[in-house]
């Protein structure tokens, strides 16, 4: 989806009026200041105090305030909240979010307005206190909701039906009258998103995520976070859904992606790649805002899917807070987006398909078409040709801790270091290839969002690049002294096979181009110190002071432009995510290096998940089948004299 179909996409939302009918919940976040030795005199028991108090929409107030960024003719809320001071502050929310709460009912006695009070105690939350969990709506509140939902059908051109609180409806009879209603405008657009009623409602559009639909086919799947409903499953699943009731039906599958099911056929929009912490709660609230708007502004449902999987992308990022997306942050992050490639594939390696008699891992049997014309190829160098700076991700790691967790490093307890520790190594993970410069973005933003470290300590990025710089050098300075001194070889340093491999292209008369995220003076003194600098006659490319300049994208697009190059004409060989993703962004073949840098060969399988969602074609673990690897990439047969000299 381009940028000027977001712009048309916002511009026909301005004229869209919605109504939501649902769940009304408040977030309340109290920060806690730290425990003092005051004891109460009326009780004799220790006081606790709060440094700061703030509240959030939640449940269908959240949908709303996602709604509201968006920038609508109209939004109308539809809900009961308690004669209470929790109740008056989420009015007074959503009003501020420009929505008309003539409709939101006070029931005074019996219900208390829905509020999750999360206590933060040095960084860590306690656990949450829960308000109306008891809550019983009296048959009058309900008729007067169902005299809403039915003036909303024929008002306005949407109606969310947002159930996530378990409980909420006490009256059976208010499923069939809704039911009712949905018969009776059975032309207009009512999304439904119900977490404990899905079977019992009828005349629906539907936003579910991979579990629920697999639910309403009768397929119970554990609820856990780890466990995903396969992509194909959750195909069947959708389809037959949406042949049951005839309009569309859209499933979230978290990272990866949507599914949006309509008369003309599935519609899959893969999951974007975010290197930040993520936060997903409220993402789906985030959907089916941007999927409501965009089907009451008259836009497909294919297209609705894609704007909502750029809106959820937005939201996911902010941390601490139900976020939402508005129009400009969704023109930003669909500008060059990175997608999730194959994310079943990814996560389950019983499933890959090997090349015969090779370590190869086939992940895109299309790749075997674009074969034959590689005249320019780009090699990342750490753990795919150089293993000088292997151990490098443990130093990182331990910069990271010490930064985040400052003068409490020592003494933290074990379950919030663990915490923090699950943190830094997904960012780790996620971010291996970019600009060291990027990473250390990514950790002054993490040091902020912990609060270990009091925000006059907080230190910029480029001196959280120097204390890294400092530590990994360290190692990597006594390792080229050995290398110096002959105690060690060149081959003890590289990955197996890879120097004879770059000398084969080389003489076919491929064009090499060396880019790594490290700072470019030392990537090209490591590869001149293992003798191979002068095979890449295409350049020498790192990370540069001004470092808004270099990125590997920006390799690979000059590469390609300045040459006139066809995308298959351009291969990229790493053991990262970057160089893979943005080969295929540009259309090149993208080799992703499952190395072993300790062994130097062989495969480390937890770089496995990484590459293949980067968009890895192939796979191998290092260059030691080069007979093999070149047949494939020139349409050779194995066997040729000058494979064979290999």
């Amino acid at each position: 989806m381009d940028q000027e179909s977001i712009y048309s996409i916002l511009e026909k939302i301005k004229s869209v009026r919605i109504a939501v009918y649902g769940d009304f919940c408040l977030d309340a976040y109290w920060i806690m200041d730290k425990p003092g030795t005051e004891i109460s005199i009326e009780t004799g028991l220790p006081v606790y105090s709060v440094a700061r108090h703030y509240y959030s929409p939640g449940g269908a107030a959240n949908v709303v305030a996602n709604l509201s960024a968006l920038q609508p003719a109209g939004i109308k809320v539809i809900g009961v909240v308690g004669d209470d001071l929790y109740g008056r502050e989420l009015t007074a929310q959503l009003q501020t979010l420009g929505a008309d709460t003539s409709s939101f009912i006070v029931q005074e006695e019996n219900v208390s307005t829905y509020t999750y009070l999360k206590r933060y105690v040095e960084g860590r939350e306690e656990p949450r206190i829960d308000f109306g969990i008891s809550n019983k709506r009296s048959e009058e509140t309900d008729q007067l909701l169902l005299h809403a939902l039915e003036l909303a059908l024929r008002e306005y051109d949407a109606v969310i039906f947002n159930q996530q609180v378990v409980g909420s409806i006490t009256n059976e009879k208010f499923i069939e009258e809704a039911n009712c209603l949905f018969e009776k405008y059975d032309d207009k657009i009512v999304m439904l998103d119900s977490r404990h009623y899905n079977e019992r409602f009828r005349n629906t559009y539907r936003k579910a995520n991979d579990k629920e639909i697999a639910s309403l086919c009768g397929v119970e799947v554990e609820v856990a976070p780890s466990v995903a409903v396969p992509m194909k499953e959750v195909k069947r699943y959708g389809q037959k859904i949406h042949t049951f009731s005839g309009k569309p039906v859209f499933v979230t599958c978290g990272s990866r992606g949507i599914i949006a099911f309509d008369k003309e056929g599935s519609h899959e929009v893969p999951g974007l790649q975010l290197t930040s912490v993520l936060d997903t709660v409220g993402a789906g609230d985030t959907v089916i805002s941007a999927v409501t708007l965009c089907l009451a502004a008259g836009v497909s449902p294919a297209a609705a899917a894609q704007f909502a999987n750029f809106a959820a992308a937005v939201t996911v990022q902010k941390l601490f807070i139900t976020g939402t997306a508005s129009g400009e942050e969704i023109l930003a992050i669909s500008q060059n987006p990175n997608y999730v490639y194959q994310p079943d594939l990814a996560d389950n390696p019983r499933s890959a398909e090997y090349l015969p008699e090779t370590e190869t891992e086939l992940c895109d049997p299309t790749v075997l078409e674009k074969m034959g014309d590689i005249r320019y190829a780009v090699f990342d160098h750490d753990g795919t040709i150089s293993t000088l700076r292997q151990g490098w991700e443990e130093i990182m790691e331990t910069v990271m801790m010490k930064s985040i967790l400052g003068e409490q490093y020592t003494t933290i307890d074990q379950a919030s270091y663990t915490h923090v520790l699950e943190q830094v190594r997904e960012f780790i993970h996620k971010t291996t290839g970019i600009q060291t410069i990027y990473q250390m973005e990514g950790l002054v933003n993490m040091v902020h969002e912990a609060g270990f470290v009091p925000e006059e300590k907080v230190l910029d990025k480029f001196r959280y690049k120097e204390l890294y710089n400092e530590a990994l050098m360290e190692m990597v300075s006594q390792r080229l002294a050995k290398l110096q001194a002959g105690e060690l070889e060149p081959e003890d340093f590289t990955m197996k096979g890879a120097v004879p491999f770059l000398k084969e292209l080389k003489q076919r008369g491929v064009t090499l181009y060396l880019a790594s995220g490290t700072d470019v003076e030392d990537v090209i003194n490591e590869a001149r110190a293992l003798g191979y600098a002068e095979l890449f006659a295409g350049g020498i490319y790192g990370a540069l002071k001004e470092y808004t300049k270099f990125s590997k994208r920006m390799i690979i697009e000059r590469i390609i432009r300045d040459n006139g190059l066809k995308g298959n004409e351009l291969a990229a060989f790493g053991d990262g995510p970057d160089e893979i993703r943005e080969a295929r962004r540009y259309g090149g073949i993208a080799v992703g290096i499952t190395s072993n840098e300790i062994r130097r060969h062989g495969h480390n399988h937890e770089k496995r998940p990484r590459l293949v969602r980067a968009g890895a074609q192939l796979l191998i673990p290092d260059f030691s089948q080069p007979a093999q690897l070149l047949s494939l990439l020139f349409k050779e047969k194995v066997g040729s004299a000058s494979l064979q000299t290999l």
